[in-house]
């Protein structure tokens, strides 16, 4: 999210947490913080590999009570940040088996997964991985479903007793980091009836 008032639209949506990207390479990196932030939504950051330096000052910058972490970080780093009292969300990206089995080495240090495609790049890949592996992960930490989720997707056909809820991102957008709020609107009301 960069715009203030579409900020402010998505919140009346009722989303449970809304995201600041602060990868310099991502289209919807936020340059400055905007006029309005969510007051009801939880507030996450969204880093890649960053120091933790960094990710405090835009903890203090922009009231994040989350911090999404989509590089390599370490559970030493997870650790660290979750012992200064944020959530930890640790971003996996998954291709198979192997993927999945990663999750093991964060279950100690994060409060939720963010299962999402592995590309080349850094997320964003409007692509969604084949969620049968979903299956082989066991738990205890909750996680969001990530990757190539837009309005036509069949989000009913996801059955998890760890799954958290949807990152909705790419496909509801108008241009990055700007979301159409009508078309969140569909899908976030089809997620609850779920």
């Amino acid at each position: 999210m960069t715009q203030a008032e579409n900020i402010r639209a998505v919140e009346a949506l009722g989303p449970d947490m809304m995201g600041f990207i602060f990868y310099e390479k991502s289209p919807r990196k936020v340059v400055s913080v905007p006029s309005y932030l969510p007051e009801k939504a939880s507030r996450v950051g969204v880093f890649v590999n960053h120091d933790e330096e960094f990710i405090m000052d835009k903890v203090s910058s922009y009231g994040l009570t989350h911090v999404q972490l989509h590089g390599q970080e370490s559970p030493q780093t997870c650790k660290a940040l979750r012992e200064k009292g944020l959530k930890v969300m640790k971003a996996l990206s998954i291709a198979g088996a192997e993927d999945i089995a990663l999750s093991q080495k964060y279950i100690d240090c994060c409060d939720l997964f963010v299962f999402d495609t592995k590309t080349n790049s850094v997320g964003g890949s409007g692509r969604s991985f084949d969620w049968t592996l979903l299956n082989l992960y066991d738990g205890p930490v909750p996680f969001l479903l990530s990757g190539g989720i837009g309005k036509d997707t069949e989000l009913s056909q996801v059955s998890h007793p760890f799954l958290a809820g949807f990152d909705l991102n790419s496909k509801f957008e108008t241009q990055p980091g700007v979301k159409d709020p009508g078309m969140l609107k569909e899908t976030i009301d089809k997620i609850r009836k779920i």
